[in-house]
């Protein structure tokens, strides 16, 4: 017997326990145990996948459900059940008012791929039913935190939304209350920086819930999240006492702030004093000195070199003229003209920023200018090979 067979029956048999009648809250929970338990069995376990649906309305996850798997059109694809359009209608013809938007020939055209008898996965349509009423009721819920009511959430909105989503998240039971401010500070530090290159100070709702990062944050719903996806996930506790404590331990002196010979130490050591005097000239400090948020913003650029907003905050600290490219006097301030040979721009005399990403070698670039370790490695890359092949044959003799 399937799960989907297991579900129906548990949910068509009333409790017989004569002694305590389940209330209706109960009775809904209990039956979105079930579902989330059996779905997630049958989908192989990732948990996390689910978490949303238990803020979804029970008409979409039991009803839709049912009707979708009572109209699949056979034979299926391995454990797949698939329908087609004419079944597809159907069902929406049924599943009342509130479905009737998915129900179109534009959403099945685009979930149909290969299927020889034009058909679409069951599965593929109820996710993206579940994602878009996600979508829908988070757009809501974010909703509710635009003070200005223009589509936009200013940091302290974000901030807010986040501090309150805090208790709602298991994998941050563990936080001390006094760590929340910093919690918040490194969760939002990422949105405004991928999301507000400009640095206007609000990020529109919409491209909140285009980018993936809502979905990380909230994947620390799922009580049984692995280590290994905590120490990617940058909304992780561990990931943020992470952050927070190397801020901490370049700290020496203890004043809260960052010295650019505190920050020096960052990493392994090796960032080029001129990288450095770059750093401390262009991002906001105070007294000389940088505060967490502004050390978030460097963290994020050396920690995403391949993504276009971090390039960007590079560029920016490479561009030493600031005149929007880089020319052979800003390359020989930090390296020589090898550079251009990599990056193949279309002036031959200057690297824009889009030269930059469209090169594909943002990430070498980048760190061969700005960290002495890179450099040496570049610069010795042949010698390494060399070496790595004579390790290779070496173990290949014994």
């Amino acid at each position: 017997m399937d799960w989907k067979e297991i579900l129906r029956r548990r949910l068509a048999t009333p409790s017989t326990s004569p002694n305590k009648k389940k209330s209706e809250q109960e009775l809904k929970d209990e039956e979105m145990d079930l579902f989330t338990k059996y779905y997630s069995e049958w989908k192989g376990g990732r948990k996390n996948t689910n978490e949303f649906y238990k803020t979804i309305p029970r008409f979409y996850y039991r009803n839709l459900w049912f009707l979708l798997d009572k109209h699949q059109t056979p034979p299926m694809i391995g454990e797949e059940a698939m329908i087609n359009y004419e079944n597809f209608l159907k069902v929406g013809e049924k599943a009342g008012p509130k479905c009737k938007q998915f129900f179109t020939a534009k959403v099945f055209a685009k979930l149909l791929h290969t299927d020889s008898y034009g058909r679409i996965s069951i599965m593929q349509f109820f996710n993206y039913v579940m994602r878009k009423v996600w979508l829908h009721q988070t757009r809501i819920g974010l909703s509710l935190y635009d003070v200005a009511g223009q589509g936009y959430l200013r940091e302290s909105d974000l901030e807010n939304y986040i501090l309150e989503l805090i208790p709602t998240l298991p994998q941050l039971d563990g936080l001390e209350k006094s760590f929340y401010s910093f919690y918040v500070c490194t969760a939002v530090r990422k949105f405004f920086f991928f999301l507000d290159p400009l640095r206007t100070g609000k990020i529109k709702i919409q491209d909140i819930l285009a980018c993936s990062f809502l979905d990380d944050l909230l994947e620390l719903r799922d009580e049984e999240l692995s280590k290994e996806s905590q120490e990617t996930n940058w909304f992780s506790a561990p990931s943020a006492l992470r952050v927070y404590g190397q801020y901490l331990n370049l700290d020496k002196d203890h004043n809260g702030m960052l010295s650019k010979e505190e920050l020096s130490r960052y990493g392994t050591a090796t960032m080029t004093n001129v990288f450095l005097d770059r750093v401390f000239q262009e991002c906001l400090t105070y007294d000389g000195e940088m505060d967490y948020k502004t050390y978030l913003d460097f963290v994020l650029a050396l920690e995403n070199r391949k993504e276009p907003a971090a390039l960007q905050y590079i560029f920016k600290l490479l561009d030493i003229e600031n005149k929007g490219y880089l020319n052979v006097f800003s390359l020989n301030y930090f390296f020589r003209d090898e550079i251009f040979d990599m990056v193949k721009p279309k002036d031959p005399l200057k690297i824009s920023l889009q030269d930059l990403i469209n090169s594909n070698q943002g990430d070498t670039v980048t760190t061969i200018l700005i960290d002495l370790n890179g450099f040496w490695t570049y610069e010795n890359r042949e010698a390494l090979v060399a070496n790595d092949n004579e390790n290779s044959t070496d173990l290949d003799d014994t």
